[in-house]
Parts: C-alpha cells; sequence; structure tokens
C-alpha cells in the first residue's frame, strides 16, 4: 500500500472525540443497573483515562428493585422527588464511592452522566472535587443546577443522542 493509499484511509476513519467516547462508556455501565424506572450509568475520568464508574442501584449485598419492586413506582412518585424511598444509590454516588473505597482522589475530574445530576448527588459531586459535569439531558430536581452554579462547577449540557 503507497503511502498516498494510507493517507487517503486515514481520512476515511472517523474516530469518535473524547466527550462522545466517555458517553458511550456511561451508557454501556448503565446496562448493569436492575433500577424498574430508569438505567443510569457514570463515568468519572482523570486525564482521558477513567477512573470510576457507577450504575443506579442498592447497596451491595442488598436485594435489587426487581426482586422487591419499587416503592416510588407504587406511590406514584413522580421523577426528581422523594428520592430518599429509593432502596437504589443514583450512579453518581456509587461510581464517587468506589473511587473512595480504592482511595482515588476525584480532584479536578470530569463525570459523564446521562442526566443532570439531582440535588443530593450533586453535593458529593462539589464535595468530591469534580470540576466538570457533562450530562445530555436535564432532570426535574433545580437544586443539582443552583448547587453547582454557587460552587463554581461546570455543567457542560452536550446533544441528546
Amino acid at each position: 500500500m503507497s503511502r498516498l493509499d494510507i493517507k487517503r484511509l486515514e481520512k476515511q476513519i472517523v474516530r469518535q472525540d473524547w466527550d462522545e467516547y466517555f458517553f458511550e462508556i456511561a451508557r454501556i455501565v448503565s446496562s448493569r443497573s436492575v433500577c424498574l424506572r430508569r438505567k443510569v450509568g457514570t463515568v468519572i475520568v482523570k486525564d482521558k483515562c477513567v477512573i470510576s464508574t457507577g450504575y443506579n442501584g442498592p447497596p451491595m449485598g442488598c436485594k435489587h428493585c426487581n426482586e422487591t419492586g419499587c416503592l416510588r413506582e407504587r406511590r406514584n412518585v413522580p421523577t426528581g422527588e422523594r428520592i430518599e424511598l429509593c432502596r437504589g444509590s443514583h450512579s453518581e454516588i456509587n461510581a464517587i464511592v468506589l473511587a473512595a473505597n480504592k482511595g482515588i482522589s476525584l480532584m479536578g475530574a470530569k463525570l459523564y452522566t446521562q442526566w443532570l445530576p439531582c440535588g443530593m448527588c450533586m453535593k458529593a459531586i462539589i464535595n468530591s472535587g469534580i470540576q466538570e459535569v457533562h450530562y445530555r439531558k436535564d432532570y426535574p430536581d433545580t437544586l443539582g443546577k443552583e448547587l453547582a452554579g454557587e460552587a463554581g462547577l461546570r455543567l457542560i449540557k452536550h446533544g441528546e443522542m
């Protein structure tokens, strides 16, 4: 193959940009969730390297929602309200806890997830030292966005796929 052929071939190859790459990993991570309402995955990245992942679900060793049913669903609780009734943790919290369990600092990291984090998750994100949150869809809990603004945390919304 000539150098000219190689150059033509290189032009045909289109690589995902880093943001899309990390969103795709978050989507795959979300497939581990057994939440009956919404499957969400989170990826935490530092220097273009994945350092932690998480998906929404109950604490280790506890029954999954597909075994117990969803209390929020039974009570018709709208999305974004009364999250304390859920037996699972959100994917952002699980990714932060995994990093803490492994002794990994999140200072200066970036977080990728499908939804804008709720107020509870945003508190943990801010306190963990994460500097940017990349997301695709808004979440009906305005506290998260408000806290991020006060703390100077960068929120970057990407187009939905």
